[in-house]
């Protein structure tokens, strides 16, 4: 099963249904929904999702928001060793740097799933768009 980390954009793509791009994102939470891809997220992505969202709608609502993530996702933990990558690393944005060391010290990720793939040109990771990832799925397949 691919395993990949799927980035903050993508998830708020789905939730605020930024076009064009939600299809897409609502696509890839569909597979994980379904077991046929398994979606991981960060506790970053879980904090930043939970700010952005809170601007919009109520604490409850948010909370509700988050547990349907949690229930077709899983969170990678975040430890010391990630974060010093994460500071030594030539990452221009350091939250970009925590998501990439996050999955690639995982050693199970395969793919990391966003819209700023040049945020992630000094990854070891295949590093995708919703769309390129849906598109090589489909060719699989």
């Amino acid at each position: 099963m691919t395993k990949l980390l799927i980035d903050i954009d993508v998830i708020l793509d789905f939730f605020f249904q930024r076009e064009p791009f939600a299809d897409s994102s609502a696509q890839i939470l569909s597979l994980c929904e379904s077991k046929k891809i398994k979606g991981y997220i960060t506790p970053v992505i879980v904090s930043n999702v939970y700010y952005l969202l809170r601007q919009t709608a109520k604490h409850e609502k948010v909370i509700e928001k988050l547990k349907l993530l949690l229930s077709i996702t899983e969170i990678l933990a975040i430890d010391k060793a990630i974060v010093l990558h994460a500071l030594n690393s030539e990452f221009k944005d350091f939250e970009d740097a925590l998501q990439n060391y996050t999955a690639e010290l995982n050693n199970e990720i395969e793919i990391l799933i966003t819209r700023n793939i040049k945020d992630y040109k000094n990854s070891h990771l295949a590093i995708m768009t919703p769309d390129n990832f849906l598109q090589m799925r489909n060719t699989d397949n």
